[in-house]
């Protein structure tokens, strides 16, 4: 096969050979050049790519209203406005099951203390479920109430259900047995969420009032034994929605409507501090595993997650991407993560230390 001889460019013939030779090597220069540039684009846009946040398009078809981890932290549980519960995998994203029986929105679920049980609140069809974790079955349901039930949780030894309802009715069950032991007042108006103590001798609940158009809110701390209040706390002007004990005990933390969180002590009922930075009312609110921090998720245009440190007050950082209300905030038992559920349908997992997004779960809705 004949071999062609090289020709030089047309537009380089004019030229002298000493001005070719050097136009001639500076394209071949910048051919390499674009050629490593492409090498170095793919590179970053490969980069990039490993940083992106993992999205996972299955998911809720409606608001994303409470969340919890398990005890060991490998799996966590949602449930939704699309009447359903879903149990997920903590470190994949990837679903385990759904658990189906609610004919109204769940906004309310959480583990027992070994995690072989979840409790649901099945707000207006005026439920509350108890499910097997390992089999998805439902092993009891505990209804027969006249109101909404607005949240769930069990006793620190797992062998007592607490729930509260819009009709200013606190309730205990046996979790074993079923067997109804106490009823708990609150005044006229709806029980918007409840808390067991860290010992599970106190319990405490947002009471809202309203007679005659003079609202008041305010929380009830009880013994469990006696049903009586152990302490008097502060009265608001502004609804409360939700509320958590430190793990030491020591203070009572819950979100108000006018965006600011409060923490009160339970030994004096003093509020100690107040928490502002968020623009919309506080729909969910809880410590770390040690106390020393709080994460807070907003609703009302703000729909932003906060982190902040116990000790000082001060706003740690703000954690922005859901599109919607913020419904429900939870850390992992080690602190290092926080899931958060909202309006958008999404679950969102980000690094505590970092703020960073991990995890999308669901497709985001405007």
């Amino acid at each position: 096969m004949a071999i062609r001889a090289f020709k030089t460019p047309f537009f380089l013939r004019k030229l002298d050979m000493k001005l070719q030779k050097f136009i001639f090597f500076l394209l071949i220069a910048i051919f390499l050049i674009t050629c490593k540039s492409t090498e170095i684009a793919k590179e970053i846009h490969k980069e990039i790519e490993e940083q992106k946040p993992e999205i996972n398009q299955q998911g809720h078809s409606g608001s994303v209203l409470s969340l919890a981890f398990s005890p060991d932290g490998s799996k966590f549980v949602s449930g939704a406005a699309d009447n359903t519960i879903k149990l997920w995998d903590a470190a994949t994203g990837k679903e385990i099951k759904t658990f189906k029986g609610h004919t109204s929105w769940v906004n309310s679920v959480t583990f027992n203390p070994d995690g072989t049980q979840i409790v649901s609140a099945g707000s207006y069809d005026n439920n509350v479920k108890l499910w097997d974790v390992e089999s998805g079955t439902l092993i009891r349901t505990y209804s027969g109430f006249m109101g909404m039930v607005t949240s769930v949780m069990f006793s620190p030894d797992g062998k007592q259900i607490l729930a509260s309802f819009s009709d200013s009715m606190v309730k205990l069950w046996d979790a074993s047995s079923g067997k109804e032991i106490k009823t708990f007042w609150g005044g006229l108006g709806m029980i918007t969420s409840v808390a067991f103590s860290p010992n599970g001798k106190q319990i405490a609940f947002l009471d809202q009032t309203d007679t005659t158009g003079n609202f008041s809110a305010m929380i009830k701390n009880v013994d469990v034994a006696t049903g009586r209040e152990v302490k008097s706390f502060p009265r608001y002007r502004e609804s409360l929605y939700s509320i958590s004990y430190s793990p030491d005990g020591n203070l009572i933390l819950f979100g108000a409507g006018n965006g600011d969180i409060k923490i009160c002590n339970t030994a004096t009922g003093k509020e100690t501090n107040t928490l502002s930075g968020h623009t919309g009312w506080i729909n969910s609110v809880c410590f770390n595993s040690d106390g020393s921090q709080i994460v807070s998720g907003s609703g009302a245009g703000d729909n932003t997650i906060k982190l902040w440190d116990t000790a000082t007050g001060k706003k740690i950082r703000t954690f922005s991407g859901h599109s919607s209300w913020v419904f429900s905030v939870t850390f992992s038992p080690d602190g290092k993560q926080i899931l958060s559920g909202s309006r958008d349908t999404t679950i969102k997992l980000w690094d505590a230390k970092t703020g960073k997004l991990l995890r999308t779960i669901g497709v985001q809705k405007p």
